[in-house]
């Protein structure tokens, strides 16, 4: 049987799905728990990323999280271990699919951090394109206060967006980390009043609908292979993708849209 939420049209139980004007709007929704992540909603956020994925009218992705939290992390009262998944089993059955999910998403996410992100909160924003956060938001990674260590990702993407200084500091002391200084250190595009942060994440999110989508999704993808290799292996990487974008409809019509000094109307072809 399929798993809950692997059809947005039959609603979630752990999160709302919304898409408006090639914007799929996803809302962690577990408010009174401070949207921490239990089984369903992990397994709802993986459908809905595959949802939004699979949808050619979604063009970006905005992911925020109901009420005063993000998400403040793994929901401390789910069991694990004995007749339950142990914590690896958990992290390589439901949360690293999710990792994965958002960075092979042909279409950019941005997290719009609308309270604490917490543990897998704070690493599931880390994974996103674009960060836009409230003043009032926060980063914590306090997995040490429960004798865990960093996961979902987090010691790989902290260390590549802030620094691997900063990103010790953060790790290792457990200390939140402000909205204002994240943006001050990188991690955070944008900070915002809390009552702007809709608005501003999905002015943002329109203005990578009105791109074109091919060349979002390659840039993308030259991002993410430009973590890994040698100056020349991304140049050739670079090379690459852009034979295949130039070969596209929409390069064919930015051209002739910037020469006619029209806005160009891009079909993802």
């Amino acid at each position: 049987m399929p798993e809950s939420g692997d059809d947005p049209a039959g609603g979630y139980r752990t999160l709302e799905y919304a898409v408006t004007d090639g914007v799929a709007v996803i809302t962690l929704n577990r408010p009174n728990a401070l949207n921490a992540f239990d089984r369903p909603m992990k397994r709802e956020l993986l459908a809905a990323l595959r949802a939004a994925a699979r949808d050619d009218a979604v063009r970006a992705i905005v992911l925020t999280g109901a009420g005063r939290a993000f998400s403040a992390g793994q929901d401390l009262r789910e069991p694990f271990g004995g007749d339950h998944p142990t914590l690896a089993e958990e992290l390589r059955r439901l949360y690293n699919p999710i990792i994965l999910e958002l960075r092979r998403l042909p279409k950019p996410v941005i997290a719009a951090v609308n309270g604490v992100a917490a543990g897998a909160g704070a690493s599931l924003a880390f994974a996103c394109d674009l960060r836009v956060a409230a003043e009032t938001a926060s980063f914590v990674l306090a997995f040490g206060r429960v004798g865990l260590v960093p996961d979902n990702g987090a010691t790989w993407f902290l260390p590549r967006l802030i620094g691997p200084g900063r990103a010790a500091e953060l790790m290792l002391s457990g200390g939140p980390l402000s909205s204002a200084r994240a943006e001050d250190l990188g991690l955070v595009n944008k900070g915002v009043p809390a009552e702007s942060l809709a608005g501003e994440a999905m002015t943002m999110a329109r203005r990578l609908v009105d791109a074109a989508p091919i060349a979002l999704a390659l840039t993308k993808r030259a991002l993410n292979r430009a973590q890994e290799g040698s100056l020349e292996e991304a140049l050739e990487y670079e090379a690459s993708l852009q034979g295949i974008a130039g070969q596209s409809v929409d390069h064919a019509e930015g051209v002739m849209a910037f020469m006619a000094k029209r806005s160009p109307r891009f079909t993802g072809k």
